[in-house]
């Protein structure tokens, strides 16, 4: 297929150098960011417009709900190049709500849509083992499938309804979340107390408290190693539409509270693009056990 491709960083770069290896043609905006290797693998055009009016697919997977909004609706953007049959799947995380008046706008133009978050961060993006979690109809999930499985592993229809990949992210988003505070109170309490971190962790990797977070996000809080897989800043963005979803419908989310004000206490230390993993910052300054 042609494929356009808007939004090439941590995770769109590798996303969509995958499409290229697995034969798709690939079409990109214009960017001073642009690296050699994607100036090498796609055709490289002035604007969305273009890149939208080259492609039978276009990719949107940027940072928020703004973004994709500018990059869709704004000027040159991606509504500007669109002809009908064409299908825009957003891999961004964004407000389901906003979800679904993206997709009635970009279906009134007799195009198809698809919400399809990943999670999985930097690694699962360069290793095409990306979770990927796919709101809308079946027909256009079907017509992307090939694209899903050159990038991820785990792909889901949640539902036919567009929103329902992005509710599924936002879930995927709080239980992470909880799980790096957990590791995060876990290991400090380990050093708090004495014992050495690293063997800690190690002994919890083979009992019933072993997990995906133990052993990557782990890893990270004890060497400190807080390069960005996923920014702090982009994960309480995702918080956010958790926390403003769950006020609409009436519920609490109290855990989840808790996590976001945990990384505003790193945030308002300068540790906004930290890896998610940096959490465990804040954890470590209550106790009194900072480096």
């Amino acid at each position: 297929m042609n494929i356009g491709f808007i939004g090439l960083g941590i995770m769109g770069r590798p996303m969509a150098l995958n499409l290229k290896a697995a034969g798709h043609a690939l079409f990109v905006p214009d960017r001073a960011s642009l690296t050699d290797d994607l100036r090498a693998a796609a055709t490289v055009l002035g604007d969305a417009a273009a890149v939208a009016e080259a492609s039978d697919v276009i990719i949107l997977m940027v940072p928020d709900t703004p973004d994709v909004e500018r990059v869709l609706f704004g000027a040159h953007g991606v509504t500007e190049g669109l002809a009908a049959g064409k299908l825009v799947i957003d891999m961004s995380s964004i407000s389901p709500i906003a979800t679904k008046s993206f997709a009635a706008r970009i279906n009134g133009l007799g195009c198809e849509y698809l919400d399809a978050p990943v999670s999985g961060g930097e690694v699962g993006a360069r290793n095409a083992a990306l979770t990927i979690m796919v709101g809308g109809p079946e027909s256009a999930f079907e017509r992307a499938r090939p694209l899903f499985e050159a990038m991820g592993k785990n792909i889901t229809h949640v539902g036919a309804e567009n929103g329902a990949g992005q509710t599924c992210k936002v879930a995927n988003q709080i239980i992470v979340a909880l799980n790096i505070q957990a590791v995060s109170e876990a290991l400090t309490f380990a050093r708090k107390a004495g014992a050495d971190p690293a063997k800690v962790r190690q002994a919890l990797m083979g009992g019933f408290a072993s997990s995906r977070i133990l052993e990557v996000h782990g890893e990270r809080m004890i060497n400190r190693t807080f390069k960005p897989g996923f920014r702090i800043r982009l994960h309480q963005k995702d918080l956010n539409l958790a926390l403003s979803a769950a006020r609409e419908m009436g519920m609490a989310l109290p855990n989840t509270a808790v996590a976001q004000q945990m990384f505003s206490v790193v945030v308002s230390q300068g540790g906004a693009d930290l890896d998610h993993s940096a959490l465990v910052q804040a954890i470590e300054r209550m106790a009194g056990v900072e480096d």
